[in-house]
């Protein structure tokens, strides 16, 4: 029986986020944490994917002493036990180092058989975390996929492509990114909340993986974060016919420059 791995990742919860009206900088600093919400539909994946192999189902995640948060919801949600990689406080951590520690931390368990990530986490959407860690591990990658099946050391995954579909093949061990759509995550019930404090979990530094410095090295830097603003006009077009409506609603869309 081999093992599935499940990446989860700990963010602002975006419905908080603050833009500033004038800098249009984004101010993250009051909003609360959740674990993504695209990662709960992948660990419900998991756990299906997980249960069809009859395999121990981990939780992953790495980030700063706050991403333990993520360690609870997933246990909550299925997984057997789970880990979380510590990022050292005072260090850069961009998809690269990100990468590293992810794949040093599935090293750290025999018998790893799959690994599922969410295609893209619902506040870079960057489509690299998976790809990265499958190189580094040197298995292979199936992204953009809605839906897959286990059969032994076999996985058979359908990967949507905008508006067709393909159907792939590969021998296990590989990695998947899952797309949003792969299907509902179920909330957990408070017996699975109150278990969820009772199964294994672990806290491990990022140092202690023995990483060379190469690896935990950010090779990119954010530079700006700038929010949008919409500035509604408050336009009301009521008076007259239809045809007088849609000449006025002409006009003033002429007047704000949008029609010329």
């Amino acid at each position: 029986m081999s093992r599935t791995v499940v990446c989860v990742k700990w963010v602002a919860d975006e419905g908080e986020l603050r833009t500033d009206p004038v800098t249009l900088a984004v101010d993250a600093g009051h909003a609360r944490r959740k674990i993504c919400d695209y990662d709960r539909n992948t660990v419900e994946a998991a756990r299906v994917a997980a249960a069809e192999q009859g395999g121990e189902l981990i939780g992953l995640t790495f980030g700063g002493p706050d991403s333990a948060g993520a360690l609870k919801d997933v246990l909550s949600r299925g997984a057997d036990r789970a880990l979380h990689v510590l990022a050292d406080g005072t260090a850069r951590a961009d998809g690269h180092v990100t990468a590293h520690a992810l794949a040093a931390g599935i090293r750290r368990f025999d018998d790893v058989g799959l690994v599922l990530c969410t295609e893209g986490a619902s506040d870079t959407y960057a489509h690299e975390t998976g790809p990265r860690i499958a190189e580094l591990l040197g298995w292979p990658v199936v992204t953009n996929v809605g839906g897959l099946t286990v059969d032994g050391r076999r996985l058979r995954a359908t990967r949507v492509l905008e508006r067709e579909t393909e159907t792939v093949e590969c021998d296990l061990p590989a990695v998947v990114t899952v797309v949003p759509e792969i299907g509902p995550a179920p909330v957990p019930g408070l017996r699975s909340v109150i278990a969820a404090g009772r199964k294994p979990t672990e806290q491990l530094p990022l140092a202690d993986l023995g990483l060379p410095p190469a690896a935990t090295t950010a090779r990119t830097s954010v530079t700006s974060l700038l929010g949008r603003t919409d500035r509604r006009r408050h336009v009301l077009v009521a008076d007259g016919d239809a045809h007088r409506k849609v000449a006025a609603l002409l006009t003033a869309l002429a007047e704000e420059g949008v029609l010329r």
